[in-house]
């Protein structure tokens, strides 16, 4: 449209209808190498919001990278209204180093907004917030299990946010959650400065989930979609119904020792199901874990090796816990086969 006037960002001014990679500086390792925050901008033609999709706030949590570059080579952004901001990597040391935290082991979820004299995450806090979340209108920000780990498919949102309600229910995820902000969250630090953000969790650390990356990329176009920023041709439709939790349950080992699990991720539950068992290396003694609650399994150790008191599983406590597995396998069998070549 005439008349719009390019994205400013660090120097750099992206015209409407063009696209761009503009590297902020961050800091230099020891060795020398320059470590920068990575920005995709789409500056779209026409007047829109500003999305900002960010992933890697955790560097084991690689699925989120995978989801990003996916949604960057997706069509319908062709013709994008609006101004999207990628930022596949927020914690690049982390990322590098295969490690959630950064070197001086901070977690970078609990430094935000972060200050410009402060240590290595509060820094890296302060240049996210300064160059991303505040010229964004709102933000999807990707997750994944800790390693070890893995998760369904779901959103976390913040309660009492009717926009995000909306946001959440245009994204499709099997399962939503309301979860509280935390001190020293992007979310909290987000909201603060009037950028709602939909925290996405899929998948594991250090590891690609096919289901967590096409989930995941629908639902961020089908948000696109609904806040006009893209047309609707092209955006997956959502073929199941996201059930929203009531609450949910941590299923921890009653005792340590070797762990075979009986149900999965999207696997229903209820009172009395046997969720999977605990035995000695022996096989003398087992120990069954048992449901207590109706509910979908919305995310489970992968370890067999654990200690008493390790969670095992994780279990959301939904009305309709049939509607949320149901559509947990409409993410995967809806969903358009990929190139070999996009399935790293």
């Amino acid at each position: 449209m005439a008349g719009r006037d390019p994205f400013e960002i660090n120097g750099h001014a992206i015209t409407p209808g063009t696209r761009q990679t503009v590297d902020v500086p961050v800091s230099t390792l020891s060795d020398h190498t320059p470590i920068a925050l990575t920005i995709h901008v789409i500056h779209g033609k026409k007047p829109g919001p500003v999305l900002f999709v960010s992933a890697a706030i955790h560097g084991d949590e690689v699925i989120g990278v995978e989801i990003v570059r996916r949604l960057l080579k997706a069509d319908a952004l062709r013709t994008m209204a609006g101004t999207l901001l990628a930022v596949p990597i927020v914690n690049s040391f982390g990322f590098l180093n295969h490690s959630r935290y950064l070197p001086d082991r901070r977690d970078l979820n609990r430094c935000f907004p972060g200050v410009p004299e402060g240590s290595m995450a509060s820094r890296l806090a302060h240049i996210f917030m300064t160059e991303v979340v505040r010229r964004a209108d709102v933000g999807i920000d990707l997750h994944s299990a800790a390693i070890h780990r893995t998760n369904l498919p779901q959103l976390r949102l913040t309660p009492d946010n009717t926009r995000l309600a909306e946001l959440a229910h245009a994204f499709g995820a099997p399962v939503m959650m309301h979860s509280k902000l935390r001190d020293g969250s992007l979310r909290m630090a987000a909201e603060e400065v009037g950028v709602d953000v939909l925290l996405y969790e899929g998948g594991e650390g250090l590891r690609f989930d096919e289901l967590a990356a096409r989930a995941g990329v629908s639902g961020i176009l089908r948000v696109m979609q609904h806040l006009k920023m893209i047309p609707r041709k092209g955006v997956p439709k959502s073929r199941g119904t996201p059930v929203m939790a009531a609450g949910s349950t941590w299923y921890r080992a009653p005792a340590g020792g070797l762990f075979r699990g009986y149900v999965g991720t999207g696997d229903t539950v209820e009172p009395g199901a046997v969720m999977g068992a605990i035995t000695d290396p022996l096989g003398q003694v087992e120990t069954e874990l048992v449901a207590d609650k109706y509910g979908v399994v919305i995310g489970r150790t992968n370890m067999p090796v654990v200690y008493e008191g390790d969670a095992l599983f994780h279990v959301a406590e939904t009305p309709r816990a049939d509607a949320a597995s149901e559509g947990a396998s409409a993410h995967m069998e809806a969903a358009p086969l990929y190139d070999e070549d996009e399935i790293i």
